[in-house]
């Protein structure tokens, strides 16, 4: 068990994806000089009820992101752009929401368990052409491009980016976060990847082959 700075936001991040922040609030601006001094991670922890600026703090889901800044772009008043990775999952055990202006969670590791089973390893299989048909038609689309040749052959750094790459509500990435085994996990995501290939597939139909820019990244 470990305390870490917590930064609840409106999106969910995986370990091993990036994620860019623009820092302007004083409670985050703190906290992110703060984690630059002491060359330490932080946490990313999606909105469970409040808002992500101003106001009260957030309240977070209990399942999380540690996340290490890896570019920092400095700007006027102290604020910032920057480039995060994420590390490893966590549980928060508890949170201090007095001793800093910023939430400072209790927490606990939370690693993927993978059992390395031969079904595991079929709907690894069935994941990557699932993701390759699904990142073909976003390529058709003009909206991502992602080099589906060569996606990542380990079961967990894959169900991660397929995950991060996915055009569904934050609250449903969430529920992805929250899984403990790799092979609930996979098996989730190929039920997800088959319902998002259906519905790209039908709204592609529906606007013509010409059409691009049509879908949002989330």
């Amino acid at each position: 068990m470990r305390e870490l700075p917590l930064f609840p936001l409106n999106s969910v991040l995986f370990p091993g994806l990036a994620l860019h922040l623009h820092i302007f609030e004083e409670r985050y601006k703190r906290m992110i000089e703060y984690c630059i001094a002491q060359d330490q991670s932080f946490g990313v922890v999606l909105i469970k009820r409040g808002m992500e600026a101003s106001g009260p703090l957030a309240e977070p889901h209990s399942i999380g992101c540690s996340a290490r800044i890896h570019n920092i772009q400095k700007l006027d008043q102290g604020k910032m752009n920057i480039i995060i990775i994420g590390e490893e999952r966590f549980k928060i055990l508890d949170i201090d929401q007095i001793s800093h202006p910023y939430l400072l969670g209790r927490i606990a590791p939370f690693p993927m368990r993978s059992v390395f089973s031969e079904g595991e390893e079929v709907l690894n299989s069935q994941l990557m052409d699932l993701s390759r048909q699904y990142i073909q038609i976003l390529e058709k689309a003009g909206e991502v491009q992602i080099d589906a040749k060569n996606l990542p052959t380990d079961p967990v750094q894959l169900n991660y980016l397929m995950a991060a790459i996915l055009q569904i509500p934050q609250m449903e990435k969430q529920e992805l976060l929250n899984l403990e085994y790799a092979y609930d996990f996979n098996s989730r995501l190929k039920d997800i990847y088959r319902r998002e290939i259906a519905l790209l597939n039908s709204l592609l139909v529906k606007q013509g082959p010409n059409s691009q820019g049509m879908f949002s990244l989330n």
